[in-house]
């Protein structure tokens, strides 16, 4: 079920958003989407195809959702754009093709649901549907809106024939599997992270490191895309556990690869409400900025989240060793409703709780990773 689609009540537009408004497909807003599969879209007619976007707390003035579905044997028009995107299949099988400029060779490679790729900005790339017999549908994503209050010409921005990319990148390699570098003095929390620009099966992948410090015994994929701006990362944990509450800073959109649980949102301060957001497969929700949030497994199976984003500059915010002291909340401190709201919904699908007993006395709880 989709949430809320009223405006809300803030001052000047911005740049963006008279030009989202204008296009005229319909804007999703609130604090999360349940199934981005089954939510209305219509006719966008510059981009040949049914469409709809995502305009959640947290994300104005920062980031843009979208969600473009390819009709049958469909192939989209191509498109340029002056900010890279990272595109997630949520159904269907198709082809994705890009060139680096007019006059270079193509490089195209086939993308499924719950795959993962980055389009370098600048690049220009043509989707299309595999399928004869079914939509394919995508969600979308990108810094468009920073890029238009800067720059506030989408014409610019968008399929400007006249911009070439001058870095020397080239497309040899570029959407091939992703490599696995180690660093261990990267701000990563998990001491590698995986470069590439296409990640074949996000709901399968298995290249998991320990995710310490965040609780839950939880694994985790850190994502960087060569030529790219954004980074991403999936975190994975088991059924009947949830992940410590943390804030940061803004931009970050997530989408639920697999599992079943729930994630609370809310601002800080102790009688602030907390806003439930149940997901599943395809489900999206947005942490807005210095927001906590706390995700919880109720499933039968893991549960995996993956974070799209976030730019650099706002990468480090509540990121840093001595931010997350002060900007995450250990399992001893939290609201005792948390952990008894928890337990009523696992129980209530005929599960229990997996969460020991001993992170709710000892702050410095270590979870066992198997790798000590």
């Amino acid at each position: 079920m989709a949430q809320s689609q009223m405006p809300q009540s803030r001052g000047k537009k911005l740049p963006y958003e008279d030009w989202m408004e204008a296009i005229g497909v319909p804007i999703y807003r609130g604090h999360y989407v349940e199934d981005l599969r089954t939510v209305e879209l219509s006719w966008w007619e510059e981009r040949e195809c049914e469409a709809a976007f995502l305009d959640l707390k947290g994300m104005q003035g920062v980031s843009e959702g979208r969600i473009q579905e390819i009709r049958p044997g469909a192939t989209l028009p191509k498109l340029k754009m002056a900010v890279g995107e990272l595109i997630y299949p949520l159904t269907g099988q198709g082809l994705c093709t890009v060139w680096l400029d007019e006059s270079s060779a193509p490089k195209t490679f086939e993308w499924n649901a719950r795959s993962l790729f980055h389009i370098p900005r600048h690049s220009m790339y043509q989707l299309s549907n595999a399928r004869g017999d079914s939509a394919a549908r995508l969600l979308l994503y990108n810094y468009l809106p920073i890029a238009m209050s800067a720059i506030p010409d989408p014409e610019f921005l968008i399929n400007n024939p006249h911009y070439k990319r001058t870095d020397g990148n080239s497309l040899d390699g570029a959407f091939s599997q992703a490599v696995q570098v180690d660093e261990a003095t990267a701000n990563t929390r998990v001491g590698v992270y995986w470069n590439g620009n296409f990640f074949p099966d996000l709901g399968a992948w298995d290249k998991l490191s320990p995710y310490r410090g965040r609780g839950a015994g939880g694994t985790a994929v850190y994502m960087r895309f060569p030529g790219g701006e954004m980074g991403a990362h999936m975190s994975v944990f088991d059924k009947g556990l949830y992940k410590k509450a943390h804030r940061h800073g803004p931009g970050r959109v997530i989408v639920i690869p697999r599992g079943e649980g729930y994630s609370l949102l809310w601002r800080q301060g102790p009688d602030e409400e907390k806003i439930i957001c149940p997901w599943h497969e395809a489900s999206v929700f947005v942490p807005p900025e210095d927001w906590y949030h706390q995700h919880f497994n109720v499933g039968t199976t893991d549960a995996r989240y993956l974070a799209l984003g976030s730019l650099s500059v706002f990468g480090q915010k509540g990121e840093t060793d001595y931010e997350k002291a002060i900007r995450q909340i250990e399992y001893p401190n939290e609201d005792a409703w948390v952990r008894e709201t928890f337990e009523a919904a696992v129980a209530e699908r005929g599960g229990k709780s997996f969460m020991p007993d001993g992170a709710y006395s000892d702050p410095d709880y270590e979870w066992d990773y198997g790798d000590d």
